[in-house]
């Protein structure tokens, strides 16, 4: 009994094809605690099948994840979180390319493979352009081994030309007399690779990829709950932890999926700029009503139709009501539930 993630294997590959071949030069990205709800290890036999394609290396998020995937991958592995001065470089092979932010970093990872991140309208992490003689200073090194440099661009395009501000950067470090033969880049069209590519012929440009690649097609992945229990239940029975009423007659039912999964929780993709749009605001303000009232629509369905929570999700599975003139499900079969993947921690990915 447990959430599951069923993976289309045949039509998750397929897209995965597709998008290689808008980006022939890509980075598979596999991070995350849950590795973008699939597993860092299915991720990694993933990359190393899109090797056939060109692909040699793969990303992850932190050095605790390449420590996790080196066994899953043989390929290169490029570590995404910036080395922080007086952090445990961790027993990791050579293969393992560590990201720095600083000068100071460059000169700490010296004899260590590293990619040079370049602070951009991002404004999360990276060198200025002012560090540029000190880093130029720094690659004199006989011990220097930078495998490129590498660009985060704002998903929102609010203002500004990335492709010149991208390229304002090759710019300045190619006249400092530090060659970019490697950009890794992040959140940039295929036109916007293009150009950037045409533009500078002594540079290659490769997107870091994950969202995209592995989430791409959300018809190939379907997270189901197990059902575990069926209890036929009439208007004003008390039930849970609270004891609340049952609104109305018809089924409780208990299923595989709680707050431990990550189920009941919403991702804050609307932090920072509001709810935009008066049907975006008004369903907004539906759902919070509804809260006042403990109903809460819950991510699973049935037949369809999308079930309510009888009460607050539990921390392994929710309780959910079913109206009366529906018939249940039986005990063992499994629910569909509407989840994001990223925010979601399944008991166990089957591959069909």
């Amino acid at each position: 009994m447990s959430l599951t993630l069923h993976v289309d294997t045949e039509r998750w590959r397929a897209h995965q094809g597709e998008v290689l071949a808008r980006h022939p030069d890509l980075v598979p990205v596999a991070k995350g605690v849950n590795g973008y709800g699939i597993g860092i290890p299915n991720l990694m036999e993933a990359a190393s099948k899109l090797a056939a394609g060109g692909v040699e290396m793969t990303a992850v998020g932190t050095a605790a994840e390449a420590e996790l995937a080196k066994d899953h991958y043989s390929g290169r592995i490029l570590v995404l979180t910036p080395y922080l001065m007086g952090e445990d470089v961790r027993d990791l092979p050579d293969r393992v390319i560590r990201t720095v932010a600083s000068v100071e970093a460059v000169k700490a990872l010296l004899g260590r493979c590293v990619v040079v991140d370049l602070k951009t309208s991002m404004r999360r992490f990276g060198l200025e352009k002012q560090d540029i003689p000190a880093l130029r200073e720094a690659l004199e090194s006989d011990q220097a081994r930078v495998e490129g440099f590498s660009v985060h661009m704002p998903l929102d395009r609010v203002s500004g030309d990335y492709v010149r501000e991208v390229g304002d950067w090759v710019d300045a470090l190619v006249a400092a007399g530090i060659p970019v033969r490697t950009l890794f880049v992040s959140h940039l069209s295929p036109d916007e690779i293009s150009t950037l590519a045409k533009r500078h012929s002594g540079t290659t440009v490769r997107p870091r990829i994950g969202t995209e690649l592995w989430l791409g097609d959300r018809k190939a992945l379907v997270t189901r709950g197990t059902v575990h229990s069926v209890q036929k239940v009439s208007k004003g029975d008390r039930f849970g932890y609270r004891q609340h009423k049952v609104r109305g007659d018809g089924y409780l039912i208990v299923a595989s999926g709680g707050t431990a999964h990550g189920v009941g929780l919403e991702n804050p993709k609307n932090f920072g700029r509001g709810v935009a749009g008066l049907m975006s605001r008004g369903k907004f303000m539906a759902r919070a009503g509804m809260a006042l009232l403990n109903r809460t629509m819950s991510p699973f369905s049935w037949q369809g139709k999308t079930l309510w929570f009888a009460e607050p999700p539990h921390m392994q599975v929710s309780v959910l009501f079913l109206p009366a003139g529906v018939t249940p499900p039986k005990v063992g079969e499994e629910l569909p539930v509407e989840v994001s993947p990223v925010m979601t921690h399944v008991d166990r990915v089957v591959f069909d």
